[in-house]
């Protein structure tokens, strides 16, 4: 089934406007995406293995959780319903910004920090997108982008995340995993 998501001026602003994601867009025109990148008290990120049946980076580890917002969705809400689905973790982004706003191509890329412990043994991993999650430190992230096996960020981008870890972002106050 086609996702549909709604098509935002440079600005941010809704135009009313919807399209189907992966279809280009018109001229000025930006779909949006967000990522959240967890950080554990030791200062390493929560990495997911995605399935070997996902869509896209089949089989490469990527940050905590990467989704598009779909129609209807805001930033926040995309970024709480995609990080509760991909690996069973409830927080709540009220009140709390992206840490980091990209502009690739005609996407605009949200990325919201958190920080936060949970037990690895009690995420709740959607199979169709992810078949395992860890914790690594830049270094290592660094080292699988070289190697192929991460989707391939600039090592620039990883080091800015794990610098804004202590910057922006929240304490996950209460989660829950589903």
């Amino acid at each position: 089934m086609a996702e549909i998501v709604d098509v935002y001026t440079y600005d941010r602003q809704k135009t009313g406007e919807t399209a189907v994601r992966g279809r280009p867009l018109q001229k000025d025109r930006y779909r949006m995406v967000v990522h959240v990148c967890l950080f554990s008290s030791e200062g390493k990120m929560l990495i997911q293995h995605r399935s070997e049946t996902h869509v896209r980076w089949t089989g490469l580890w990527d940050v905590t959780m990467g989704g598009g917002v779909q129609q209807g969705d805001d930033s926040r809400s995309a970024a709480e319903r995609e990080l509760a689905e991909e690996i069973g973790l409830r927080v709540s982004l009220t009140d709390v910004a992206p840490s980091l706003t990209m502009y690739p191509g005609q996407v605009i890329d949200d990325f919201y920090i958190l920080r936060g412990d949970p037990e690895l043994s009690a995420l709740r991993l959607q199979e169709e997108e992810v078949q395992a999650v860890a914790w690594a430190g830049a270094e290592d992230i660094h080292r699988m982008i070289r190697e192929g096996t991460f989707i391939p960020y600039k090592p620039e981008l990883i080091d800015l995340l794990f610098a804004l870890r202590e910057d922006r972002g929240c304490w996950m106050r209460e989660h829950r995993s589903e």
